[in-house]
């Protein structure tokens, strides 16, 4: 007992066992220190895990705490929703038979500016090479919103894609309407950008610009 005793002090308080001089402490010493182990041991046990709620960080008065967005894969639409009404409607387009968008509930986290194309580890993308910001064979267009990486909601060189089941299992806007929305987003969580950030965006396009968006926005695909 006497050597667990130290053991646990040397585990628990390096500092407390480093006092220790000898193998030969008295039995006060021993019975006090396996005493402080046991309730440094019995206060870690009670303590909660820490978890961080990102739904908290959105001010309650801010218009991120009642906007949602909703994309209906049959009618290939996206809706931004605020409380109860809807404020503005997107064609898109979703995922083909064989790569079909999942259906699900997220949150909107950040929103990319001039995105960064890296093919993800699916068997479609096998031969595919990376592409950089502004780079015209680039498949994201001018801006990307991250929820659940790698299917996320995105621009298009492809306009004609639009209303379409053709993706591999993201959904695509225009990349005007894309813009838009990601303004939109960065507007309502509360970090807003002047109009130089968004013309210097559209300028540089091979400058990535990352935004983050505090406490995401709500996203339900169905």
């Amino acid at each position: 007992m006497k050597r667990i005793s130290q053991s646990l002090v040397l585990l628990i308080f390096p500092a407390l066992a480093a006092c220790t001089v000898s193998e030969r402490s008295d039995t006060a010493a021993d019975s006090a220190a396996a005493a402080l182990a046991a309730s440094a041991a019995d206060t870690m046990t009670m303590m909660p895990p820490m978890t961080i709620d990102s739904a908290a960080m959105i001010d309650p008065n801010s218009r991120a705490a009642n906007m949602r967005i909703e994309v209906d894969l049959s009618a290939r639409k996206l809706y931004v929703v605020d409380g109860s009404e809807r404020s503005a409607t997107y064609d898109v387009a979703v995922g083909s038979q064989e790569w079909p968008t999942q259906t699900g509930q997220w949150r909107i986290t950040q929103v990319v500016w001039n995105p960064e194309w890296i093919p993800p580890d699916e068997s479609w993308a096998e031969q595919k090479k990376s592409r950089q910001p502004g780079d015209p064979q680039n498949p994201l267009g001018r801006a990307q919103l991250i929820y659940d990486p790698p299917r996320t909601i995105h621009g298009t060189n492809d306009a004609s894609s639009i209303g379409k089941a053709v993706s591999h299992g993201s959904i695509r806007l225009s990349n005007a309407n894309v813009t838009k929305l990601g303004r939109e987003l960065m507007e309502a969580t509360g970090v807003p950008r002047d109009s130089a950030f968004y013309r210097n965006a559209a300028t540089n396009r091979k400058e990535k610009i990352i935004v983050d968006l505090p406490g995401g926005v709500p996203i339900r695909v169905f």
